[in-house]
């Protein structure tokens, strides 16, 4: 009876050595292990990060209060992991649980989400009677009535050194969040708003600028491409203030329902806008009307998901935007790739000015759907590729325009000069007389007006070839050319026949000499042709002002040339 009592005893003191061990030896590691859940703000460090100090808790139903999270009574808590994209709507409500203290009372701690566009945070903190303080902010709200405006929620911390308080954050969203939850000082905030100050402020100018120098260069050049430029880069700029937080700061802070919508309305309006400005670029409708008319279709499309998104559940707005993207840019950016497939020089510089802003696009559409969490490039890559795209579509948009003003000018000038001499044509020639004649009335001064007829292509074309006679009025014109000034006017009134305007003041003498000096001039031999290659002409000169208008002259001098014999020695006929 004696070894079961002994074996008993030793038994019973292992286990009493065993438990005494393990209070000795796990309980300090229990205690060096609970200060990592403890987060304790520094100055110097100025801005610290949740990351896996806290615990989070899916409310699936979204009807657990305060004091029932608080109790434990409802919450499966698990701890918080940096980068988790947590799946939100269906009335699903996030609670998020730390204890946080500070080193020193040097510094003012704000609790910072930054992420604009969430419904709704609220942090929860009990007071010394034990009653729960909510301070809330969010898209839901007036940004007016947040506890502190600002672009996204920034929350007070109450603390005192050396006293740890457990806080409780409530968030509220219609799709996914990602946003980290940072704790940052009174002179850290400040630093980190220059800083953004400065992205925003360089984005926001050059938007502005962009603007006004397109709708400056769309009244004065009529160019509609330049009109949907500056509504595009309009709504740009709105969707860009909206998804920053910046406009309902700064531009509807009372209305909560248009800030809630604007960051998922104004992107889709201004992709409707983007491919009205594509297709005016690439000249789409002249291309195919049948690509134009899906691109109005599609643009259509987007305006109607962007006018029904006030009336649909906030869930469904998300969805709406996704699909009204999803599906509007690869339009536009095809039928642009197919422009420049078919030669169009600007479609491609178009792309490539579109690339960097598509590219944040797409990474903001992806933290909107949650394959990524908020970050850096996610709130601010667009502004950042915006600022690459404006200057260069504007660069493009200059391009084209100078393109198409010199295709008008040479359309214009073919209608007004002879396509082979680059001489000025008859109508121009009779209009240039009309104010030839004007002006010498009125400077009471002496022009001459002289009409060229070569009198020898029959001869060049019998003696040489017909190749001959069509180069010798191409000569002649040459020629006619050195012997005029800036301020006179050469033109060709038929095929073998020229006009000379030769502005005065002109002495008499110097009038009459210029028949001779013309004939003189293409009397001389051609560089490179036979010496019996040469221009014989006949000249009809007059003075003007001689009290007649300038279809009247011509027809004089007109009817002089065609009254000379043609075995006539005689090279210059004067008019008196």
């Amino acid at each position: 009876m004696d070894e079961p009592r002994i074996a008993n005893n030793w038994l019973a003191g292992w286990r009493r050595a065993l438990a005494i061990w393990a209070v000795a030896v796990l309980l300090p590691l229990a205690a060096a292990a609970e200060p990592e859940r403890l987060l304790t703000l520094d100055s110097n460090q100025g801005e610290l990060a949740l990351g896996t100090a806290g615990d989070s808790w899916m409310d699936t139903g979204g009807e657990a209060g305060i004091k029932q999270v608080a109790a434990g009574s409802a919450a499966r808590w698990s701890p918080t992991v940096p980068g988790t994209v947590y799946p939100m709507g269906d009335g699903r409500s996030l609670w998020l649980r730390f204890t946080l203290t500070e080193r020193d009372d040097d510094e003012r701690w704000f609790l910072e989400i930054p992420y604009p566009a969430v419904d709704r945070v609220t942090l929860w903190s009990a007071g010394p009677l034990g009653q729960w303080t909510p301070l809330s902010a969010g898209d839901t709200l007036p940004v007016a009535d947040w506890p502190l405006p600002h672009r996204h929620p920034l929350l007070p911390l109450a603390l005192e050194p050396g006293s740890p308080r457990t806080f409780y954050v409530q968030v509220e969203n219609p799709h996914v969040f990602s946003a980290p939850l940072l704790f940052t000082s009174e002179r850290q905030l400040l630093r980190q708003e220059q800083r953004v100050a400065l992205i925003l402020g360089i984005y926001f100018g050059l938007a502005g600028l962009s603007v006004v120098l397109a709708a400056a260069a769309a009244a004065v050049l009529r160019d509609e491409a330049f009109a949907w430029y500056a509504l595009s880069a309009t709504l740009m700029g709105v969707f860009q203030a909206s998804l920053t937080g910046v406009a309902g700061l700064h531009l509807w802070p009372h209305l909560a329902r248009w800030n809630d919508l604007a960051a998922l309305f104004t992107p889709v309006v201004a992709v409707a806008s983007l491919l009205w400005f594509f297709a005016s670029v690439i000249s789409l409708r002249q291309r195919s009307e049948v690509l134009f008319r899906v691109m109005a279709a599609v643009s259509l499309g987007a305006l109607l998901a962007a006018a029904v998104m006030p009336f649909v559940e906030p869930g469904w707005r998300l969805r709406l935007t996704v699909l009204a993207i999803v599906v509007a840019v690869p339009v536009g950016l095809s039928f642009t790739g197919w422009a420049a497939w078919r030669g169009d020089r600007q479609a491609g510089w178009l792309l490539v000015g579109l690339a960097p802003v598509f590219a944040a696009a797409m990474l903001t559409l992806a933290r909107a759907v949650g394959f990524v969490p908020v970050g850096f490039w996610t709130l601010h890559g667009m502004q950042i590729g915006i600022a690459f795209e404006l200057p260069m579509l504007l660069a493009v948009l200059a391009r084209r325009s100078h393109d198409r003003r010199e295709n008008r000018r040479r359309i214009h000038g073919l209608a007004r000069t002879d396509p082979a001499t680059g001489l000025v044509n008859r109508q121009v020639f009779i209009s240039r007389l009309e104010h030839l004649i004007a002006r010498s009335q009125r400077l009471r001064h002496q022009s001459v007006v002289l009409l060229v007829d070569i009198a020898n292509v029959e001869q060049i074309r019998r003696a040489f070839d017909q190749r001959s006679a069509e180069e010798m009025p191409l000569r002649v014109a040459e020629r006619l050319l050195s012997v005029t000034r800036d301020i006179d006017t050469a033109g060709r009134l038929s095929d073998h026949r020229f006009g000379l305007l030769l502005e005065g003041p002109l002495s008499p003498e110097d009038a009459t000499a210029m028949g001779p000096k013309v004939v003189a001039r293409c009397l001389m031999p051609f560089k490179g042709k036979p010496q019996e290659w040469v221009a014989q002409v006949r000249v009809a000169q007059t003075q003007v002002p001689n009290d007649s208008d300038a279809e009247t002259v011509v027809e004089r001098l007109e009817t002089v040339l065609a009254t000379v014999p043609p075995d006539s020695k005689r090279a210059v006929f004067t008019i008196r």
